[in-house]
């Protein structure tokens, strides 16, 4: 199964729409939930960092992987951006094909 999970985060609601939109209009992606915000505490340049950030569930194929990467670093805000994918190695038989056939045409 080729289908993937694309994490990232994003520093605010608008930017978020943005990047969404922009990878789903390009094909990239099937569809792409952006979540409520959330707070996120970690280490940066030595220093522990707290910031709010929303989540971007990123529903894609492996083969788009690397231009979706490409797009996300192109566009994100952040110096290092979060970019984490997961295989989905299950689902609805139906809704995967659907995710297949949208992140190539």
């Amino acid at each position: 199964m080729d289908a993937i999970l694309v994490l990232t985060n994003l520093p605010s609601q608008a930017s978020a729409e943005q990047l969404a939109q922009r990878l789903v209009d390009e094909k990239l992606a099937a569809c792409i939930n952006i979540l409520a915000p959330c707070t996120s505490i970690y280490h940066w340049q030595g220093e522990t960092e707290r910031a709010t950030e929303f989540p971007l569930l990123i529903k894609t194929t492996q083969a788009r992987y690397a231009a979706l990467e490409l797009a996300i670093l192109r566009e994100h805000p952040y110096e290092l951006p979060e970019i984490i994918h997961v295989p989905i190695t299950g689902g609805l038989p139906a809704y995967l094909n659907w995710l297949t056939k949208e992140s190539f045409t």
